[in-house]
């Protein structure tokens, strides 16, 4: 046992405590940085002090439940901003449509008081044009919504792809670390863990790490994104079901592009977009739809029924958008599929889903997307059906096959297409018999102000109230459930902090503490130089 050898074990190990104190202090500030600990322990023959390990303070455990915690934050911030602005367009006490629905059935008083007026059939045809274009802005507001998030979920693919590489490739760097000096450098595994935990910022993933350490992670229904050093990238793809909606596919291992469940998708900024699309903006859209085809039918047949200045009947009010479907590109079989509106009066705010049950007897099973609710329909002999007052045709039904499927969309751009048709104030049918004083058809078109005539159930205004306050009461839902789950995630920080963060005073008081255990050790050295001068000068 030397005196020497005893000190320069204990200089060195202070000196790597110093130099773990001051990398701590160096990374207090940087994203995914774990604080390090110097594990001493006594030498066994030698006598002295040798450092065991440099570990990095890290609790898988807890890294996973923050990083769940953050995905749902992220998935709920991410709804919760593009709700909002539907909310406020909606909620817009100026802008909306509940004050032009209302002048617009103002202007139809003034003409029942003086039918014969230019005026007040100016008025109509003034009102009637500001009511259809601001259906026609608010459909085109939405649509705008449509396309960013069409946008937003290529950037996220994007994101998630790259991420996932890096993944993959520190993977690799950390094997070979681990192969070549036992272990990898806690900047690796920092730099992996920050990256997993950026990843769950964007999508929900499951994590697991193998006997050898390596990450493999998953997403969705248990497709693997990353596999050891290798990686598997999303895409963004045009729905199969409807060529105007991008979607998150998965390329496999075998290169085939597989379109993803989004209900397997609900974490996450990107599962936040998807949800948010899928819950609100859809039926937002069909909403305002079906309230533009319920006005303009109900119109169209009253004005239809009067007679204008001239004695002429009465001509089509409101243009409006047809119903759309798709034929899943996917699909065996040769049949296309067209709609045209029924009984409004049975029209939803919902899109449907068709399967061919059975092609040989023209059975479809028929979905409504919003309730889930199911049924069983027959096509007649014209090759049609009848889906939620619409009129579905299919074009060369005998190419049906079994498990055909078809996309219904009843109002979804039914008001991009909404417009006045009168603009000849002669024109406006209020009357019903033909003389310049008749007000009757005017009188029965102010009516329908009160009609149940959306959906059978409502009236127009009272279908935009409840339109308003179904986003409201949404919106108010997303927040109150962000906030819930911000202070969750902030907990679940700050115990993942509590152990893995750097705390300043803590390292400035180790750093004291380390700097007299260098200098004792250096005084050891020093004590034992003079012993042994000491001991030559004895000579």
């Amino acid at each position: 046992m030397s005196l020497f050898s005893i000190g320069l074990s204990g200089l060195n190990a202070a000196q790597n405590a110093l130099n773990t104190t001051s990398n701590n202090i160096s990374n207090v500030y940087t994203p995914g940085y774990n604080r390090e600990l110097t594990l001493l322990g006594e030498r066994n023959t030698s006598g002295g002090v040798q450092v065991n390990d440099i570990q990095r303070q890290f609790d898988q455990y807890v890294a996973d439940q923050l990083n769940a915690a953050n995905s749902k934050t992220s998935a709920l911030q991410s709804y919760q901003t593009q709700i909002s602005q539907i909310d406020n367009l909606l909620a817009d006490q100026d802008a909306g449509l509940a004050p032009l629905m209302q002048k617009f059935f103002s202007s139809l008083e003034d003409l029942a008081s003086t039918p014969s007026d230019p005026a007040a059939r100016q008025g109509v045809m003034g009102s009637a044009d500001t009511l259809t274009a601001q259906f026609r802005a608010f459909q085109n507001y939405l649509q705008d919504m449509q396309n960013g998030i069409d946008g937003k979920i290529r950037d996220e693919v994007t994101q998630i792809n790259n991420t996932a590489d890096q993944i993959a490739s520190l993977n690799r760097e950390i094997a070979l670390a681990k192969a070549k000096n036992g272990d990898a450098p806690n900047s690796l595994l920092n730099q992996r863990d920050q990256l997993v935990a950026d990843l769950s910022q964007r999508v929900d993933v499951r994590l697991t790490v193998q006997e050898s350490g390596t990450y493999n992670l998953s997403i969705g229904n248990g497709q693997p994104i990353v596999a050891g050093t290798r990686s598997f990238s999303l895409e963004a793809m045009t729905s199969a079901g409807d060529p105007t909606r991008t979607v998150v596919g998965y390329r496999d291992s075998a290169g085939n592009l597989n379109e993803l469940n989004e209900a397997n998708l609900e974490s996450g900024s990107l599962g936040g977009l998807l949800q948010f699309r899928r819950e609100t903006l859809d039926k937002s859209q069909n909403q305002i739809g079906q309230l533009a085809v319920s006005l303009a039918t109900a119109f169209n047949e009253q004005h239809q029924a009067g007679t204008d200045l001239n004695g002429d009947p009465g001509q089509a009010l409101f243009a409006v958008g047809a119903p759309r479907a798709f034929a899943n590109e996917n699909n065996t079989g040769g049949a296309g599929i067209s709609a045209v509106y029924g009984d409004v009066d049975q029209l939803t705010a919902s899109d449907y889903d068709l399967v061919v049950t059975d092609a040989a007897a023209g059975e479809f099973r028929i979905t409504r997307r919003d309730t889930g609710e199911r049924v069983t329909a027959t096509l007649d002999g014209s090759g049609q059906l009848t889906v939620g007052g619409t009129v579905v045709t299919l074009t060369d039904a005998a190419t049906l096959a079994d498990g055909d499927r078809f996309t219904l969309q009843p109002t979804r751009q039914a008001a991009a297409d909404m417009e006045n048709l009168i603009h000849d104030s002669g024109q406006i049918a209020a009357g019903l018999g033909g003389g310049s004083g008749d007000n009757e058809n005017a009188l029965a078109m102010q009516k329908l102000q009160d009609a149940l005539l959306v959906g059978g159930a409502s009236t127009f205004n009272g279908a935009y109230a409840a339109m308003v306050g179904d986003v409201g009461n949404r919106t108010n839902i997303v927040q109150a459930n962000l906030d819930a789950q911000q202070g969750l995630s902030e907990q679940l920080r700050a115990v993942q902090q509590s152990q893995s963060g750097v705390n300043l005073d803590e390292e400035a008081a180790n750093l004291i503490r380390y700097q007299q255990f260098y200098q004792a050790n250096a005084k050891v050295i020093q004590t034992g130089a003079t012993l042994m001068d000491a001991i030559l000068g004895l000579r």
